[in-house]
């Protein structure tokens, strides 16, 4: 299995500014002083293992997208922010070049705008040779189509030539997708939201943002932490911190980093990955919040079981 994530903010997509790229380029001088820098190798090495991510690099700013590679023919997605056009161009890469099919099948959290811009951008549905399937606990169809009609958009769904099949799952419920299979689970969320846990070989991913898990209801905590139970991944809302969540951010529909790590201890998973990056923070504000979340989870693990905590980003891809 492998996680590959094209779209990793909240709420909607961010651009960095070029006074972040000139604030990033000056801090790397700085840190460059007296380092013996001589050739393109030893400043390959310098950026890759001496500056921190925040600065080497970037989180990104698409909306939610991330695939799922069970090693089949078909494409596995949940969500369709706006990482999906990226996803798509690579996609119809590896058809050409005779990786996959053309077969998408989609697994949507919920139809807020910030999980189905991409798709009027996807360039696969205007293939009449590929086909989706797009699965959620909502009425999906009536979203895309709502969004692509006039005066919002220019061309309507029914123009993009690939067939598709919508399927309503029920809470729950459980596919056998022919070489894996996937569980839904209905989240607290304004208009509600749906987790997904893909299951393959022994190993087991937890697709599962939008979401504000509140300390007073038991019920749903201890729900939710039985879906996460021995996960090997889980990619965990942690939109605010704990001090946000429970203060001017409640009742807005996220989690925090401290609810994340608490469920994935209790729940006996392997890597959390941290997913749905608020849009006001820049690189260095996201690296913060990673590192104290790593702080937090160093001071409560029960014994040496550690939990490995990553910070999802554009382009970031995790092997099981």
């Amino acid at each position: 299995m492998q996680v590959k994530f094209w779209g990793t903010r909240g709420s909607l997509p961010v651009a960095m500014k070029a006074d972040k790229v000139r604030d990033k380029i000056v801090q790397a001088l700085q840190a460059a002083r007296g380092k013996p820098l001589d050739d393109d190798r030893a400043i390959e090495d310098f950026v890759d293992n001496e500056l921190d991510f925040s600065i080497a690099g970037t989180y990104g700013g698409a909306s939610s997208c991330v695939e799922i590679d069970f090693g089949g023919d078909e494409f596995v997605i949940c969500d369709m922010g706006s990482g999906l056009r990226e996803f798509g161009f690579d996609s119809m890469r590896r058809i050409n070049e005779g990786e996959k099919k053309g077969k998408y099948s989609f697994f949507m959290s919920h139809p807020h705008w910030d999980h189905i811009m991409g798709f009027p951008f996807f360039g696969p549905a205007f293939v009449p040779t590929n086909s989706l399937k797009i699965i959620g606990g909502h009425d999906i169809e009536f979203a895309l189509r709502r969004q692509q009609d006039d005066p919002s958009f220019p061309v309507p769904l029914d123009w993009m030539g690939a067939p598709r099949d919508f399927t309503v799952m029920t809470d729950g419920e459980v596919l056998d997708m022919g070489g894996y299979t996937v569980r839904i689970r209905k989240q607290p969320h304004h208009g509600d939201s749906y987790g997904y846990r893909f299951e393959k070989d022994g190993k087991a991913v937890v697709y599962t943002t939008d979401a504000e898990h509140k300390l007073d209801d038991i019920e749903d905590f201890e729900a939710h932490i039985e879906f996460l139970r021995d996960a090997d991944l889980v990619i965990f809302d942690t939109m605010y911190s704990m001090a946000d969540a429970i203060s001017v951010k409640e009742d807005w529909g996220h989690s925090s980093n401290i609810v994340a790590v608490d469920m994935c201890h209790q729940a006996g998973v392997r890597q959390l990955a941290m997913f749905h990056h608020e849009p006001v923070y820049d690189d260095a504000m996201i690296l913060q919040n990673h590192n104290e979340t790593i702080r937090y989870e160093e001071l409560v693990r029960p014994g040496d079981d550690a939990l490995r905590i990553s910070c999802a980003y554009d382009g970031m891809v995790v092997d099981l």
